[in-house]
């Protein structure tokens, strides 16, 4: 990236944020430049709604002189936001006493303070100034002023005894009172993230619905950006949104669909990997993250962290197996969260149902299977740790069982055996399993069972069906049910797979334990059949919170694994980055990177109107191994040389493949340069930190030579150009010398490290 020597390259790289924020720096009524708080007849006469010592020609004391760089001023004409250019060697977080004096003598309620790469947001009235991955839209700004002028106590915001849901009066439970309260005391203290921790079945999303509405009427939130990582959690926080929620208009944005200028927005992670920059900074007041600790790694943090807004993560998983990262980036001290609802006591209070595992059953012991990892083939286990025989009785044993005791859990369950999830290892493995099932039940013709997963046509319309119908009475899936999946009424989990992990082993386990009362439900039964809850310790009366209790020597828990495989970048990817040629033909030919991508997208588009290979590409359709490779052979040949490898090392896209870069080149399909993914891999990394101003201005500094090396080494601060300006001496005094080595190998993992999604 390019260096910012001086203040005037750092405002043309300002200027350019701005137009990206919806700012035309150009037009006079949305940008003054060099705009001297002499001349504040105009605009002086302003009255800031909030803020000490702010109000009509607040000078702040004496007469200030000087220029603003730059004033944002409202569809009125009024200053919104004072900018302080800085050059980008200069720290910005050091201008902070000079802006505040012309921000305060021309009335204007909020500074931003940057050098180009660096973006301060400062609302000196109420906070100190905060990294932030964007400039605010004029609209964004304007919302902030309005919600101050309206701003209540939150303790003057009565918190209801009842709210009605799914047509229901339900009355709130005293837990998730002390939730609200312990949230309403964080930010009044004048915190921005939040971790709530509630067990499965406990109501954490019509608790957050609840609070929502809170911050809705307290004028602390008008936007709210609620994300999940699961359709069945996207359907979930809709219905509920909708349900509790109906004053305030809600959409679900999904791939390929318009955004809407609506107050709560439902969205998938994934979808908003893609969509985030579609969106300033500033556009949500709220962004709420279910299961949390699934949220925050590469891509995914991305997203989550461009928003400066609240933050309020929620996990059903104890906090003892949740990532240091994920308390680091809510700002939990001591690795607790804000609120917390141990699971024993929703046992013992009633609000989730207990259970019992059944006996006498078959035990399938996976015997040096790797018991410690969740590495596994799962095909090749079960190929070597089920057969027909074993499958077979499995089905056979949980059907006798749950029409034996069905009446015994839930009295008022009329048809038998009542809902039941089937947890299978491979997709292969839940055909055969429901197979067997439903040729125990030849009377219902299919009916009793039904596979349920992802590459199912119709696993919506299943799934309603499982919940609302009299059949299928048992489900059965791969993954899909694990989590995220409500149904209030299944009185049987059937394990035909071995977990070891803590945190899935509990979200199973919480497929079962809400409450029914339309049916007496009174218990559940767990048929583990591979004695997965031996593993963890969990019985019918010592309940496994996860706390520790699984098979790891002298009590220590193991460290929890990062979602994703990482794909370490080597020597071969530094050289794919940092060159700027391809090297194609038998000679060696060296080509420029950007002449190569031109040629291959000009190619590309011109075959497309006669290759039936490219046609069918283009209109998103798959080819067939053979069309493969002769479309390949075909762009292989002399004088294109048109190959994944060239194409990788042009792209510099180490994991790209044929069909990816013929998309892009036909535009359906963007590649993002992998300098700006690493720029915002670490404008995320770093928002997620608790960074302060010249820890934050070091890492921008080390984070410009791991763009042009693939990572960071230690060396690197001992040599040009990093020794010139004593980038080691500095570190060791920001960080200290361990916490310095912490901060590059973190930096290294989350920035310059490809993650797979």
């Amino acid at each position: 990236m390019k260096d910012h020597t001086t203040e005037a390259d750092a405002r043309i790289v300002i200027d350019d944020l701005l137009r990206q924020a919806g700012w035309d720096p150009m037009d006079k009524s949305q940008v003054l430049t060099e705009f001297s708080v002499r001349d504040t007849l105009q605009v002086a006469e302003v009255t800031v709604p909030y803020g000490p010592g702010m109000g009509k020609n607040s000078a702040g004391g004496g007469i200030h002189t000087g220029k603003a760089d730059y004033v944002l001023m409202d569809r009125r004409g009024r200053p919104l936001a004072v900018i302080e250019a800085k050059r980008t060697a200069i720290e910005p977080y050091t201008a902070k006493q000079q802006a505040l004096p012309y921000a305060k003598k021309i009335g204007s309620p909020f500074i931003f303070l940057t050098n180009g790469e660096l973006i301060y947001f400062w609302d000196y009235g109420n906070d100190d100034a905060r990294i932030v991955n964007s400039f605010f839209s004029r609209r964004d700004l304007e919302r902030l002023v309005e919600m101050r002028s309206s701003r209540k106590p939150l303790a003057t915001i009565e918190i209801p005894e009842y709210y009605i849901r799914q047509g229901e009066t339900r009355k709130l439970r005293p837990y998730q009172r002390e939730a609200m309260q312990a949230l309403d005391h964080a930010v009044e203290l004048g915190k921005r993230r939040f971790l709530i921790e509630l067990p499965t079945g406990t109501g954490k999303t019509d608790l957050i619905c609840l609070y929502l509405k809170r911050l809705i009427q307290s004028g602390r939130a008008e936007r709210v950006l609620f994300l999940v990582d699961r359709e069945q959690l996207a359907k979930q926080a809709i219905e509920a949104v909708q349900d509790i929620l109906n004053q305030y208009s809600s959409y679900w944005l999904r791939p390929g669909m318009p955004r809407q200028e609506q107050q709560i927005t439902v969205c998938l992670l994934q979808t908003m990997i893609s969509r985030y920059m579609e969106f300033t900074s500033g556009y949500f007041d709220v962004v709420i993250a279910d299961e949390c600790h699934r949220s925050i790694y590469g891509a995914w943090q991305t997203a989550l962290t461009h928003f400066d807004a609240f933050h309020i993560g929620l996990t059903a998983t104890p906090s003892a197996y949740i990532e240091r990262n994920t308390f680091q980036f809510y700002q939990c001290r001591d690795g607790q969260p804000d609120f917390a609802f141990p699971i024993q006591q929703a046992f013992r209070d009633g609000y989730l149902t207990p259970y019992k595992f059944a006996t006498g059953i078959t035990v399938i012991l996976a015997e040096g299977a790797e018991l410690d990892e969740e590495t596994y083939d799962p095909a090749e286990f079960e190929r070597k740790w089920t057969n027909e025989d074993t499958n077979r009785k499995m089905m056979q044993e949980f059907d006798r069982l749950a029409w034996e005791n069905y009446k015994e859990l839930a009295p008022g369950q009329k048809t038998g055996p009542g809902k039941a999830i089937v947890f299978a290892i491979t997709k292969h493995h839940a055909a055969r399993l429901a197979y067997y099932l439903n040729e125990l039940h030849p009377e219902l013709k299919g009916q009793y069972a039904a596979v349920i997963t992802s590459d199912v046509a119709n696993a919506d319309d299943l799934i309603r069906k499982f919940k609302r119908e009299e059949y299928p009475q048992v489900a059965v899936s791969v993954g899909m049910l694990d989590t995220g999946f409500d149904c209030r009424e299944v009185l049987h989990l059937v394990m035909c797979r071995r977990v070891r992990s803590p945190i899935l082993y509990q979200q199973m386990r919480g497929r079962g334990t809400r409450t029914a009362g339309h049916i007496g439900k009174q218990k559940f039964v767990i048929y583990d059949f591979f004695r997965n809850h031996d593993y963890f310790n969990d019985t019918d009366t010592d309940i496994f919170t996860g706390a520790g209790h699984d098979h790891i020597s002298g009590g220590e828990r193991k460290p929890p694994r990062l979602p994703g495989d990482l794909i370490e970048l080597g020597l071969e990817d530094e050289w794919l980055h940092a060159v700027t040629y391809v090297e194609v033909g038998p000679e060696g030919e060296r080509i420029d990177k950007r002449d190569y991508i031109t040629n291959w997208e000009t190619a590309i588009r011109s075959a497309a109107k006669d290759h039936p290979a490219i046609r069918k590409v283009r209109q998103g359709e798959l080819l067939t191994e053979d069309e493969e490779k002769e479309l390949a052979d075909l762009l292989n040949r002399p004088d294109m040389y048109f190959n994944e490898e060239n194409l990788r090392r042009a792209y510099r896209q180490p994991g790209g493949n044929l069909i990816d870069f013929i998309r892009a080149a036909l535009g359906s399909l963007k590649i993002k340069p992998r300098e700006e993914e690493l720029m915002e891999n670490f404008q995320a990394w770093l928002v997620a930190k608790t960074m302060s101003p010249q820890q934050a201005q070091y890492l921008s500094l080390l984070k410009n030579r791991g763009i042009a090396r693939g990572r960071i080494e230690l060396e690197d601060l001992f040599k040009p150009p990093l020794s010139i300006l004593n980038a080691a001496e500095l570190g060791v005094e920001l960080f200290g010398e361990k916490g310095l080595k912490e901060v590059i190998q973190d930096m290294n993992e989350s920035v310059f490290t490809r993650k797979a999604i």
